[in-house]
């Protein structure tokens, strides 16, 4: 696995964390993505930091072109970036909230998929891993903008899924339950966090979706909780 170069957005967040060190501890070349993000953040000779603004379209791509030119091949997508907004009704929501969910968990995925699946077609096997949520399954109150725009998010993978499977890439999205990470734990401080989902057990589906013995699993969506 060690010439496998695999692009992680989000790579430093709560769950990217987990993802990022999980393709590193495997022999992947990681380059690991955020809005902001430093060599130093992951202190492994395979991690190369690439700060980018993944709702800058032009920024996306020049940064998955300046991959490939460096390393010569993109073999792995993660898109682990998103964000998260509720507590208002369709009729609450405001625009700028719809365009915060639109462009964390949608424009975002749009721009890095465009971009990266020239390169990707190119791999013998070219893999791409997104991280949705569990709430895209279905609606609910008070979620709209985060549940529209995860659901999309799905819609789009699944689409590219079916439109790459002749280059042998594969696209999946992992739909996780709430998760117990640092953000989590802040915001619901009085939740029951003992069924919350182990970020690590993400991660090492991701891995696993990106490896060889998972070749003939493409365009699914896969819920992964903590036993809720």
């Amino acid at each position: 696995m060690s010439s496998r170069i695999a692009l992680v957005t989000g790579a430093k967040g709560g769950l990217g964390t987990f993802v990022t060190k999980a393709f590193l501890d495997n022999g992947f070349t990681v380059v690991g993505a955020s809005r902001s993000i430093s060599q130093t953040d992951f202190p492994a000779v395979g991690f190369s930091a690439l700060p980018v603004d993944f709702t800058n379209s032009s920024a996306v791509r020049q940064a998955v072109d300046s991959i490939a030119q460096r390393f010569g091949s993109l073999d792995v997508l993660v898109h682990v970036l998103g964000g998260f907004a509720g507590g208002q009704t369709v009729a609450e929501t405001d625009d700028a909230t719809w365009g915060q969910m639109r462009d964390l968990n949608l424009s975002s995925a749009f721009y890095v998929l465009r971009a990266a699946i020239p390169h990707l077609r190119q791999s013998k096997n070219g893999r791409i891993v997104v991280i949705g949520s569990l709430t895209a399954t279905d609606p609910h109150p008070g979620l709209g903008a985060y549940v529209v725009f995860k659901s999309a998010l799905a819609v789009l993978v699944r689409t590219v899924a079916l439109e790459n499977k002749d280059a042998g890439v594969t696209a999946n999205v992992i739909l996780p339950g709430t998760m117990d990470t640092t953000a989590n734990r802040k915001s619901m401080p009085g939740a029951d966090s003992s069924k919350w989902l182990q970020p690590q057990r993400v991660a090492d589906l991701t891995l696993w979706l990106a490896s060889e013995e998972a070749h003939n699993i493409t365009g699914t969506m896969i819920p992964i909780d903590g036993g809720l």
